[in-house]
């Protein structure tokens, strides 16, 4: 007997997923949990396991086809079937729906049956697309660039225009399928949550939803300027919008409505490094992942998948011609996750080069919403909080000896790099439940001082949008493998633009690494209404005095780190501050961490 497999849901509001790896063939065998293929949502990419065992009969969809949830995928039976049946039980399954409400099985990509966003109900068959909510405490976001221009296809789920908020820039996808009528929001203009963006229909109501709007000037279309203005008052333009205009302007010349090529190009911070450049075709968040990991440019490969979509493949096959012609590169420092170690090189340095000049030098921008949101929290936080910085100077030799031991295996294991990020981050939580002080909130109007339960500890991240301070819930809870996956995970997600709004929220302490560059200290700027931020120096070798076995004064080499502890005056004192700072000192310098790497 045959079965048919479906598409199972993959997260709150998550409706459809893209197949990109067929793992079984037809006859293959297949038992219970196995993995049968890897799908790409918007969200996630992951593999989907098999529920029942058997023999893979039919696929139902290909690789790079798109298919909602509750979609048949594939068919599964004893062997001796075609999969002919499985596959008009299949069918009948998504005529079902439609039946049951009396509607054509053609009417599924109605606004009733669309996923997720928000919609509004407009004229004849058009639907009024809103600014969904794009997480805790967002109620607002510039529109930075429409992916779609009027006159264009969309379909469910692919992505119409890109917003930037306070906390996180965001693609916002189509909740129906259908022709783009009308663009409410312009570029640069900022939309609250629940606002009218777009009005997507079909295209054969856009001409009389022209002449609707024509008969109702006196009325809507001045609630829709007052909208406008309001929102041009208060707009925060974006670096690149300039040339959006130009790439929007060429797509609506050469529009071909059954193009696949034609789709939404990603984001430019989002694909792999010349940014500036376009790339053919919508790429799937698995495949801008692995082609950031493999340091490849996407506009520079030809998609081989349906419509020119660019596949897994691809990148792996041009990852592979780069490493053949250039070697890889061999340093591992950790990025900006981790502080820089610097290290003297044996021989005459080869002179250094002139740096290129920018090319933004001699020229004038507005400036992005999240620079102006870093300007004005950074303004207020030195407005609201009395703020000193407290250093001490720590030998973390020991720590760097454990790291480069056990490094190799630690990746193994634990699937991320053993960068120092994570032991600063382990030491910190382990003071903060030793000196809740520092892990406190300072509230001076209602005179009260509240002692959080968690260590949650802010990691300051640098990318290509600005500073994002992406924050490990429950630090105090993981062990050193934890807070390394976690550390490089949301690092990834904030740098390549798919961190969630409540990923860089609810923080009690941060930390940043000023030694990504070789800073050895600085004053850094407490993240409101925290009380303490630590700054990472660069870890330097450098000949100092120390006790030897016998306790006689001795010079050696050792890896030292200066820690910058700023902290709200008005709460901790210097003594709290001095306290606190010693007990991570020591925890660093005894660099007892053998249990929690393994060994």
């Amino acid at each position: 007997m045959s079965e048919t497999v479906n598409l199972p849901a993959l997260g709150e509001s998550v409706t459809e997923g893209t197949v990109t790896r067929w793992l079984k063939q037809v006859g293959d065998e297949v038992a219970v949990d196995e993995p049968l293929l890897e799908v790409s949502t918007d969200k996630v990419d992951t593999e989907v396991p098999s529920p029942v065992a058997g023999v893979i009969e039919k696929i139902l969809v290909e690789e790079d086809e798109d298919v909602e949830v509750g979609g048949a995928l594939v068919v599964i039976g004893d062997g001796s079937g075609s999969g002919d049946s499985g596959s008009e039980d299949a069918a009948t399954q998504d005529d079902a729906p439609a039946k049951a409400s009396g509607e054509p099985a053609e009417q599924k990509s109605e606004p009733e049956q669309a996923p997720k966003a928000d919609t509004k109900q407009a004229s004849g068959n058009s639907v009024e697309v809103t600014l969904p909510a794009l997480g805790e405490s967002v109620t607002e976001g510039t529109v930075t660039r429409w992916l779609k221009q009027v006159g264009e296809t969309i379909e469910v789920d692919e992505p119409l225009l890109e917003v930037s908020t306070d906390k996180v820039d965001t693609e916002v996808p189509s909740p129906v399928a259908g022709t783009l009528l009308e663009i409410k929001v312009q570029e640069d203009e900022d939309a609250e949550v629940g606002q009218v963006l777009a009005i997507v229909g079909d295209e054969s109501t856009a001409g009389s939803s022209d002449s609707d709007n024509g008969s109702s000037d006196n009325g809507s279309s001045d609630q829709s300027g007052e909208t406008k203005a309001e929102a041009i008052e208060d707009a925060a333009t974006t670096a690149d919008s300039g040339e959006n205009t130009e790439q929007a302007a060429e797509a609506k010349t050469s529009q071909a409505p059954t193009a696949e090529s034609e789709k939404t190009p990603s984001k430019p911070a989002e694909s792999a490094p010349s940014a500036g450049k376009d790339v053919p075709g919508y790429v799937t968040p698995l495949v801008r992942k692995l082609a950031r990991e493999k340091n490849v440019d996407l506009s520079t490969i030809s998609g081989t998948g349906v419509g020119g979509r660019i596949r897994k493949q691809d990148v792996l096959s041009a990852a592979e011609k780069a490493e053949k012609s250039v070697a890889p590169a061999t340093t591992d420092t950790g990025a900006d996750m981790s502080p820089a170690v610097s290290t003297q090189s044996s021989g005459k340095a080869a002179p250094a080069a002139a740096p290129a000049a920018d090319p933004k030098r001699g020229t004038t921008e507005k400036a992005p919403r999240i620079r102006m949101t870093i300007a004005k929290r950074m303004r207020e936080s030195l407005e609201v909080s009395a703020q000193l910085t407290q250093v001490t100077e720590v030998d973390m030799t020991r720590v760097a000896q454990l790291r480069q031991k056990v490094k190799d295996q630690f990746q193994k294991r634990e699937g991320a790099k053993l960068t120092f990020m994570p032991f600063f981050a382990k030491a910190v939580a382990e003071a903060l439940q030793a000196h809740p002080v520092l892990n406190a909130m300072f509230k001076e109007d209602s005179k009260e001082i509240v002692y959080n339960s968690s260590e949650d500890i802010a990691i300051a991240v640098d990318t290509p949008r600005g500073l994002l301070v992406p924050v490990v819930k429950n630090a105090g809870d993981l062990n050193l493998g934890g807070l390394a996956k976690q550390i490089a995970e949301l690092g990834g997600a904030a740098k390549d633009g798919s961190i969630s709004p409540d990923a860089l929220t609810g923080g009690t302490f941060t930390i940043t690494n000023i030694g990504s560059f070789g800073a050895l200290f600085d004053t850094p700027i407490i993240n409101q209404p925290q009380v303490g931020i630590l700054g990472t120096g660069s870890i330097v070798k450098r000949p100092m005095v120390i006790a030897d076995a016998d306790g006689n004064d001795t010079i050696a080499i050792r890896h030292m780190c200066y820690l910058s502890l700023t902290y709200d005056h008005r709460l901790v004192d210097g003594a709290d501050a001095g306290r606190f700072l010693s007990t991570l000192k020591k925890r660093l310098e005894a660099g007892q961490f053998e249990s929690e790497v393994g060994l």
